[in-house]
């Protein structure tokens, strides 16, 4: 019979928890999540350096660049907490472009950024070229020049790019994939066009590298078709565990909204009706975090193997449709005032909406899942 694997925190990831649910109570109540709403930057400086000083940037280096070492099974639980608070940072996208040269850059690569990296310098992943996260086409590509290359094409939807002075590109080069280090310097200023996002607490941009050239050291070749699709995944596990975050706070905000507004003298949590579906999404979070924890166990910092892919993709599907569904409800128990921009129902709809389409939606995962399981 096949031994259940046990699914627990270590100490330093149950440090990590406790310290990353003090640090978000304090900078994150939702009147600071509002007044940054129409904040150009979208985050407050002062709390990344303050991240930063709590060594979060390294929780994935190593230590001879500067890190804990701790693993990327030890960021998600913090991930998890900002969303929980909807604290909005750089810093998945930060950590996901510590994945990318940590997987695919060579050592002088990592001796140059990962110190950089884990002092609080910003980056940031350019992965998308259309709406479809399945497409493989590469339009954005670098080919030779002189003594380097130059880079043709753009990026939409890239996180952070705004203050971002790192860039992460995924770019075709010789019919394969490559990945090209960019450095703010480098791009002119026209070439970020910041997008509208139907979530205001975050921020993404359409960035165009044409014309940008680089050395032969800024282009990582080795392993890179691999890299690209553990980006991938490890980003929609990093989604997952911010979704997964978000709909615990939704579901106490609805509760608590449950408990104090009163109807025909009655409060209306005391209404089957709303407990059953409070219950049900309660049931759909425990679920997201399962999955989430279950991934937590099984990932490394090695290339992803088929079951941490399982893990990823059910981990994504399971928070997105959980975020999704909380929203929603949200919403409708707030009655009228729900849709309404000053509920606070809306921060977490919008959201839902965002999040569900990053790194791919539950169907995206789930025909991959299928052929992953069933075959």
């Amino acid at each position: 019979m096949e031994q259940l694997q046990t699914i627990e925190f270590n100490d330093e990831q149950a440090m990590l928890l406790e310290s990353a649910r003090n640090f978000c109570a304090d900078k994150s109540t939702i009147s600071d999540v509002r007044s940054l709403l129409q904040d150009e930057l979208g985050y407050r400086q002062d709390i990344w350096d303050d991240i930063v000083q709590l060594g979060w940037t390294g929780i994935t280096i190593p230590e001879i660049w500067g890190g804990s070492q701790l693993g990327i099974g030890s960021v998600l639980p913090v991930i998890e907490t900002m969303g929980r608070h909807l604290l909005s940072t750089p810093f998945i996208d930060t950590t996901l472009a510590i994945q990318a040269i940590m997987r695919a850059g060579d050592k002088s690569h990592k001796d140059c950024w990962l110190p950089r990296l884990a002092e609080g310098t910003v980056a940031t992943v350019a992965l998308l070229e259309n709406e479809d996260w399945g497409s493989n086409d590469l339009q954005c590509c670098v080919e030779p020049c002189g003594n380097g290359w130059v880079l043709s094409g753009a990026k939409m939807m890239v996180p952070y790019a705004h203050c971002a002075e790192l860039f992460v590109v995924v770019v075709g080069h010789q019919d394969n994939v490559a990945l090209a280090l960019v450095t703010r310097d480098q791009l002119d200023e026209s070439a970020i066009s910041p997008h509208v996002l139907i979530d205001e607490t975050k921020r993404a941009s359409r960035v165009d590298f044409s014309g940008v050239r680089l050395s032969h050291e800024a282009l990582m070749t080795v392993d890179t078709i691999k890299a690209t699709q553990d980006l991938r995944l490890l980003g929609a596990l990093m989604v997952a565990a911010e979704a997964t975050g978000s709909a615990a706070a939704c579901l106490d905000t609805t509760v608590e909204y449950l408990n104090t507004r009163k109807q025909f003298g009655r409060l209306i949590g005391s209404y089957q009706a709303l407990k059953h579906t409070a219950v049900d999404i309660l049931l759909e979070i425990d679920s997201a975090k399962t999955l989430l924890y279950q991934a937590v166990t099984v990932i490394d910092d090695n290339a992803l193997d088929t079951e941490q892919e399982i893990a990823c993709r059910m981990a994504k599907t399971q928070a997105s449709e959980a975020l999704a569904y909380a929203g929603d409800r949200a919403v409708q128990f707030h009655g009228a005032m729900g849709f309404s921009y000053e509920c606070d129902a809306q921060l977490y709809v919008r959201r839902a909406q965002w999040l569900q389409q990053q790194y791919g939606d539950a169907y995206h995962h789930r025909k991959r899942l299928a052929s992953l399981l069933l075959d």
